[in-house]
């Protein structure tokens, strides 16, 4: 007794939506149909899906776990779709790339289009753990992490290893130093991101190891943030190397007795890694990466 695709398609659509009304419309047929798909999709296999909450849907625990299967087979429906119109060539679709931070991503998407300018490119920004959950709840194609992932669901592979610095503004005492120890960070006002993010993961690490106790003085959920908060003298920043851009008030400074590193790497589910625009975005990052593009 197989699953009818039409039925979980209208049960997608409406745990998707949270509305029967709103998945009527988003799959252009009438809200009847889509009621009955549904409630004949549980009654085939005497289950609870969905529970109506005023105008509102809920799923039940069944319902959210058909809705987890769901979703990868409509993403892969999906690509199905896209390769097919596009006869292998990728000149038709969408790659949405989830990444921790512009500096890296921007010119990865620029590579890609380059070579696949028929392809529309989405990017979502956000801390090492948003960036991460986004592929895995498939709101992403491709995520540019910077830590190792250790998780068997996630192929990931290594693009760039860059050292992690602390900043401070030019009316700073350090402002003439090239380093500073590990243990001199204990005293001072620290500006990092918020929990999640990968530099300050990688400083917190460090720290724990060297016995040094680190403690945020201010949490600042953006980059543009902490360098405005730095700039005003409210504290020191860290960030990694790369990231730094030149700026007349602002000077970066080595740790110089311990070794912080972010280590950035492409990622995508295990499941979709042979995806003709997955594949296609990996080899093109990394070839240019190798040939020093």
């Amino acid at each position: 007794m197989a699953i009818v695709f039409t039925h979980l398609r209208s049960f997608h659509a409406v745990a998707e939506h949270r509305g029967f009304t709103a998945a009527a419309q988003a799959l252009n047929i009438s809200q009847p149909t889509v009621t009955t798909q549904v409630k004949e999709l549980e009654e085939r296999y005497g289950v609870e899906l969905l529970v109506r909450r005023g105008r509102r849907v809920e799923l039940t625990e069944t319902g959210a776990a058909l809705f987890d299967i769901s979703r990868r087979i409509m993403k892969l429906t999906e690509e199905a779709d896209e390769l097919l119109l596009s006869s292998g060539h990728l000149t038709i679709g969408q790659l949405r790339v989830a990444a921790v931070g512009p500096f890296h991503a921007t010119d990865m998407i620029a590579r890609f289009l380059a070579a696949y300018p028929a392809i529309k490119v989405s990017m979502l920004l956000g801390n090492s753990d948003q960036t991460l959950q986004r592929i895995l709840e498939l709101e992403a194609d491709v995520a540019i992490l910077a830590h190792v992932v250790d998780d068997p669901r996630v192929h990931s592979v290594p693009f760039s290893t860059h050292e992690v610095v602390v900043f401070v503004n030019t009316d700073h005492p350090w402002n003439a130093r090239d380093a500073v120890s590990i243990a001199e960070l204990a005293d001072q006002p620290l500006i990092l991101r918020e929990t999640g993010s990968t530099t300050r993961r990688a400083l917190e690490r460090a720290a724990e190891a060297a016995g040094v106790e680190i403690r945020p003085f201010l949490e600042i959920g953006s980059r543009e943030g902490i360098w405005k908060a730095v700039e005003r003298g409210l504290g020191i920043g860290v960030v990694a190397d790369f990231e730094f851009v030149a700026h007349p008030r602002l000077t970066t400074i080595a740790i110089s007795d311990a070794a912080i590193r972010t280590e950035y790497r492409l990622a995508s589910l295990q499941e979709r890694r042979n995806s003709p625009k997955i594949e296609a975005f990996m080899e093109t990052v990394l070839a240019d990466r190798h040939t020093g593009r």
